[in-house]
């Protein structure tokens, strides 16, 4: 998560017809006499899950070589995935998260996504090897996946109308933070052990979750109907998946080798039949004609390049 995954989400958000072809409905009923301070606690409360999301991934970059002396014997290209089997959980996640929460409760979704989050913090701490280590991060990817359009979709909803472009800032500035302060704060935690990096998002995500129970409002969208594209996700996924894996393996394999190109033909072959599914679904994973607009396509390639 970075200034450009922050910039991309709120981009689909601003620009997208928003889960189920009812974003007018969805962010038409701000609390407008909520009181000016009960609105800026509650966008506090969705940007320090953003925070916090921002702040694992820059901090995660410094312990690399912790972890892998901490793992004898555990090569680069293993240990590799312990950031991109999170990059492409998370990219999975996060497109059909944004529909699931406008059907059965925003809140809701937010809440579990912070709770799996901190539970995927407290299994990287403890885990005693690099296999455990990327299992528990893709727990974590989960919950950032549902955490971070669920908190944006809430944000929309809560914020009233005059006010929604400084909450949108203060939220993105908040993962801003998260990924200048990750080098400072990582660097002092990998000092005593490089698993504090993880468990430092226990009490950040406890708080977060009795701050949403309390003062976050529970939205839905009564008029979405569908359900979400899983299996367009999971193709997504697959895409991305084989794209990095024929990067990380291309040393070893060769890049003119079958087992690279194959690997490369198996993503092109998923992506394209994700398109195909987006073309039909009713509740697409990416809105083919919103590639039409140069500021969605440009945030969305900015990401996927990222």
């Amino acid at each position: 998560m970075n200034g450009s995954h922050l910039t991309s989400a709120a981009s689909r958000y601003r620009l997208a017809r928003p889960a189920g072809g009812a974003g007018r409905a969805a962010i038409s009923k701000p609390l407008d006499g909520r009181p000016g301070g009960k609105v800026g606690v509650i966008v506090g409360v969705l940007a320090l899950a953003v925070f916090m999301s921002s702040l694992d991934l820059f901090i995660v970059n410094l312990a690399f070589p912790y972890i892998g002396r901490d793992y004898a014997g555990t090569t680069l290209s293993s240990l590799s995935w312990v950031l991109n089997g999170y990059t492409i959980v998370f990219a999975a996640v996060l497109v059909p998260a944004g529909r699931w929460a406008d059907r059965i409760g925003r809140r809701r979704v937010f809440t579990v996504g912070l709770a799996a989050f901190s539970i995927g913090s407290l299994l990287c701490g403890l885990a005693p090897g690099v296999a455990a280590l990327i299992a528990a991060r893709i727990i974590q990817a989960c919950g950032a996946g549902l955490m971070v359009p669920a908190s944006l979709s809430l944000l929309l909803a809560s914020v009233p109308a005059n006010a929604r472009a400084a909450a949108i800032g203060t939220w993105s500035a908040f993962g801003a933070l998260g990924a200048a302060l990750g080098p400072v704060i990582g660097g002092s935690l990998v000092q005593l052990n490089w698993r504090w990096v993880f468990w430092i998002n226990l009490p950040i995500g406890l708080a977060a979750i009795l701050l949403a129970a309390r003062v976050v409002p529970e939205s839905r969208d009564e008029r979405t109907a569908g359900r979400p594209d899983v299996a367009g996700a999971a193709l997504l996924a697959a895409c991305v998946g084989l794209i990095a894996l024929a990067l990380v393996k291309a040393p070893v394999w060769g890049w003119g080798s079958a087992a690279f190109l194959g690997t490369l033909a198996g993503a092109v072959g998923c992506g394209a039949a994700m398109v195909l599914r987006s073309r039909a679904h009713h509740s697409p994973v990416i809105e083919l004609s919103l590639l039409r607009s140069r500021t969605f396509s440009g945030a969305f390639a900015a990401s996927i390049f990222y």
